[in-house]
């Protein structure tokens, strides 16, 4: 399962629903404090249920919401590359599509209500049936299917399957079911079972930060081995082992339990008929915390998270690159979200690049996704236009794939513009070229003030009449020519943005 698309709404600086799709690779960019981070966060909550890296409380409510009387915070996410088969309760095989689980885009959507910032409820958001008679049966525990079984005298090839009781129920009404919009809740007790096995089809989830705390449990150098703790155990081999080894253990502990209260029942009949072993199963025994201590340590063992921060951030930067690589060979491994914010935190140059480059391959991988947020524009540099997502706004959040082009071609250099105010030589050179190519020049000159420029010719000076765009590039391409005063990085931006209000105006 991959992550299609994300809503957010009363969470943080997130008033209003905001919707963004994801791709294997998405990258968030945007000013400081415009709800980058905001985006991974709230998908560690989603995914890792507060046992991850964020915390919920009330004060993750967003204010403006909640002056207005709203205190629930919704996170919603889409998945696709959905199972073909699978168990939702008992070991009933099953679809998503058969159980009417999957919204009016054929794609499952998840979505967790946490009202005031408290514990969450849960929510399949589908297009569902609606007649009474056969509306809420995933809620329904086996006896009620029995019961409407035999009531409406339906035909079922095995009434001890819930699975099949709900698909002959349906069937039964096939012209009847009035499906509608219908968030059905798969948090209730009856269908709790049903939340509880659609998780293990989930991706897991791992964020990691660029700011993080300096101490033994550091979890920047330990998140990635137990990140690999989690996947190595999903495995299905893997699992098939560790099922043979809780069978075998439960099996000597009944014996062992049995004998007891066998020797209990010569003693006290009547107490020995009041006790019972209770022995969990398989599925709830937390197999990954016997790795709980796992970490990289220096030939000293001096840990890691003693070491600097570009150390830290290096490790976890060939963790990536060899993941990179495993995930492109191997088959059969089990879905996967990184959440990186910031990579280029404490990096060289060559570093970020290599970094970057892995993110890439990662990204190729099956059953990888990889989300970042930076804010470095030689970064966005090195990614391809497809992957951006440009944050915007203050009051209202706006998410947009790609910025309405002042350019007949996506610009990068246009992206970190508009998402860190970034003037640069080359976007102005873009803007100017444009305009020259559309035979634009003199229209755009037009009217505008002019200062002196003192052009070197053949030994020569002299002196020409500039306007500022014309000023501007003239020493961006003539920089070996010293007879004029620099233009302040204030008048580049001024000759940007003039540029970009004549295009807009002849485009519009």
């Amino acid at each position: 399962m991959k992550i299609s698309q994300v809503k957010i709404s009363n969470f943080r600086g997130y008033n209003k629903e905001v919707c963004t799709d994801f791709n294997d690779l998405t990258v968030f960019v945007g000013k400081n404090d415009v709800g980058k981070s905001t985006i991974l966060e709230a998908l560690d909550l989603f995914f890792n249920e507060g046992k991850g890296i964020i915390k919920l409380d009330k004060e993750d409510v967003n204010k403006q919401e909640l002056a207005e009387g709203n205190k629930d915070i919704r996170i919603a996410v889409v998945f696709e590359d959905l199972p073909d088969n699978l168990v939702i309760d008992s070991t009933n095989g099953t679809t998503l599509q058969g159980e009417y689980l999957l919204n009016s885009d054929g794609n499952l959507e998840i979505v967790k209500v946490y009202p005031n910032g408290g514990k969450e409820k849960v929510f399949v958001k589908a297009n569902h049936p609606s007649n009474p008679a056969c509306a809420e049966l995933l809620l329904k525990k086996q006896k009620d299917l029995q019961t409407i079984i035999k009531r409406e005298e339906i035909h079922c090839e095995d009434q001890k399957k819930n699975a099949v009781m709900r698909k002959a129920i349906w069937m039964h009404y096939v012209d009847e079911l009035q499906l509608q919009k219908s968030e059905i809740d798969v948090a209730k007790e009856d269908a709790k079972k049903i939340w509880d096995q659609l998780k293990n089809y989930m991706p897991l989830y791992s964020l990691f930060q660029s700011d993080r705390r300096n101490s033994d449990g550091d979890s920047e150098i330990q998140d990635p081995m137990k990140m690999a703790v989690q996947e190595i155990l999903k495995e299905s081999s893997i699992q098939d082992s560790l099922k043979e080894v809780a069978t075998e253990v439960t099996s000597k502990l009944r014996e062992v339990a049995d004998r007891t209260l066998e020797k209990l029942q010569e003693m006290n009949p009547e107490i020995a008929k009041t006790l019972n072993p209770v022995i969990p199963s398989s599925e709830n025994l937390k197999w990954a915390n016997i790795f709980s201590g796992v970490s990289i340590s220096s030939d000293e063992d001096i840990p890691i998270n003693k070491r600097g921060s570009g150390v830290k951030r290096l490790v976890l930067l060939n963790f990536f690159r060899a993941e990179a690589e495993r995930r492109r060979s191997e088959k059969n491994v089990p879905d996967i979200i990184y959440a990186i914010e910031e990579p280029e935190t404490s990096q060289h140059p060559e570093h970020q690049k290599k970094l970057i480059d892995a993110f890439i391959e990662l990204s190729k991988a099956d059953h990888s996704q990889i989300i970042l947020t930076t804010h470095s524009p030689a970064i966005v540099k090195m990614l391809d236009f497809e992957h951006l997502k440009l944050i915007k706004g203050t009051e209202r959040k706006d998410i947009v794939s790609v910025e309405k082009n002042n350019l007949p071609y996506p610009s990068l250099n246009e992206v970190n513009f508009l998402a860190f105010d970034e003037s640069d030589d080359g976007y102005h050179n873009e803007l100017y070229s444009y305009i020259e190519s559309e035979n634009w020049l003199i229209e755009f000159k037009s009217g505008k003030p002019t200062r002196k420029y003192l052009k070197e010719q053949k030994g020569k000076i002299k002196e020409q009449n500039l306007t500022l765009s014309e000023y501007v590039r003239h020493q961006i391409h003539h920089p070996e020519n010293t007879q004029n005063a620099r233009f302040t990085v204030s008048e580049l931006h001024d000759s940007i943005g003039q540029m970009r209000a004549f295009i807009v105006e002849k485009t519009v």
